[in-house]
């Protein structure tokens, strides 16, 4: 009886651990089929989508454009220098203030430059008077030669000192000339009509020839001028248009190509090109452009006809881009299930302000999408679009 014990005992503790497998495995097995009774359930659901959901794929015309940025530039600007030493007198005007073509802007100080002139001149009426007195002698010893009373060799000499007399006085003159040059070129004027976009000197300061005084540009024709990558470059012509913005501004400025620099840089390899910054049309408030501002958009270089969608359409959460694709099922195509088609994007362009892009490869003309604002959805999920939305309107913008 003692030796039944240990065994009666043992086989009570392994039925009861059976037991407890079993209870286990069966708990498991219920959690597992409440599982797969669930994800069958979650499968079989149908998705109720609005009909602006859903995107029929279209071919679009689209602008294709490279971005581009630079500087602004007045086409016409000047800057006034001294061109000769002195001390600078009279100039009141500051940056910004208007400028008028021809309007004296300062003066260097004139005395100096007054004193050399009157001895010149000075110097110059002295010249005449002797080359009169030897025209008068010569008169008379060319009567006189002709009456035999003196050689022709001393006409001879007459004519020359005469001559002499004459270049004299001709040197004198031009060297009036130049000082009186010199004393209009203490007065500075400007050139063009504009504003003062930069002073570099004030009133008692001593100026060199060829110092800077003051900067004025002319801000009613501006251009842009850009740095292009190599790449890019190739596809520039003449006559074509971009949409440029200031940054943080939402006022768009147009502006056209009119040249392109033959020489591409050295260093970069980058090629310059400017353009003209169209004038506002009538009625329209002139943009304040200044130049030195930066403008960046887009420059328009071809068109296309192609297959495009949004680009918010197009997800990227795979290894190869893909969109959403709605596809008919059964025999009547009236249900709609969704399917993961891989595309290959193409170039991208801006419409009525969204990114569209181009489809190359993946999508035809007819089929639907859903657009960005749906989410992601698992393959072959049930869809059904609003009573309304069938057929589904075409989503795409006018070209």
């Amino acid at each position: 009886m003692k030796r039944a014990l240990p065994w009666l005992a043992a086989a009570v503790v392994i039925a009861l651990l059976a037991s407890g497998l079993w209870r286990g495995f069966k708990t498991q097995q219920q959690r597992q089929q409440a599982l797969a009774q669930a994800e069958q359930a979650k499968a079989q659901a149908v998705y109720q989508l609005a009909a602006s959901d859903a995107i029929t794929v279209a071919p679009q015309t689209l602008v294709l454009s490279l971005p581009i940025s630079g500087t602004v530039q007045a086409v016409h600007t000047a800057i006034i220098k001294a061109r000769i030493a002195g001390e600078l007198q009279q100039l009141q005007l500051r940056e910004g203030d208007p400028v008028q073509a021809g309007q004296v802007v300062a003066r260097v100080d004139s005395t100096e430059s007054q004193a050399r002139l009157a001895q010149a001149q000075q110097q110059a009426d002295a010249a005449r008077a002797q080359q009169d007195i030897q025209q008068r002698q010569y008169d008379n010893n060319r009567a006189l030669a002709n009456q035999g009373f003196i050689s022709a060799t001393a006409l001879d000499s007459s004519q020359s000192q005469w001559q002499a007399a004459q270049a004299n006085y001709q040197a004198a003159r031009s060297a009036a000339d130049v000082l009186r040059k010199n004393l209009s070129d203490t007065v500075l004027r400007s050139p063009i009509q504009g504003q003062v976009a930069r002073k570099w000197v004030s009133n008692g300061e001593k100026v060199g020839p060829d110092a800077n005084v003051l900067e004025i540009v002319d801000l009613r024709e501006l251009e842009l001028q850009a740095q292009m990558p190599a790449a890019d470059s190739l596809q520039l012509r003449l006559g074509q248009t971009a949409q440029l913005q200031v940054d943080g501004s939402g006022q768009t400025i147009s502006a056209q190509v009119m040249r392109i620099n033959p020489q591409a840089d050295a260093n970069s390899r980058s090629v310059t090109v400017y353009l003209r910054i169209a004038p506002p049309a009538a009625g329209d408030a002139a943009p304040a452009l200044r130049q030195g501002l930066y403008l960046q958009g887009q420059l328009a270089t071809d068109q296309v006809q192609t297959i495009a969608v949004p680009l918010a359409a197009v997800r990227t959460d795979k290894p190869e881009p893909y969109v959403q694709l709605l596809s008919p099922q059964g025999e009547s195509g009236a249900s709609l299930q969704v399917q993961h088609q891989p595309v290959v994007l193409g170039p991208r362009s801006q419409l009525q302000g969204k990114t569209w892009v181009a489809i190359r490869q993946g999508l035809q003309a007819g089929q639907r999408i859903l657009g960005g604002q749906v989410g992601q959805l698992r393959e072959a999920t049930p869809v059904r679009l609003a009573p309304e939305a069938a057929p589904a309107a075409v989503a795409s913008p006018a070209s």
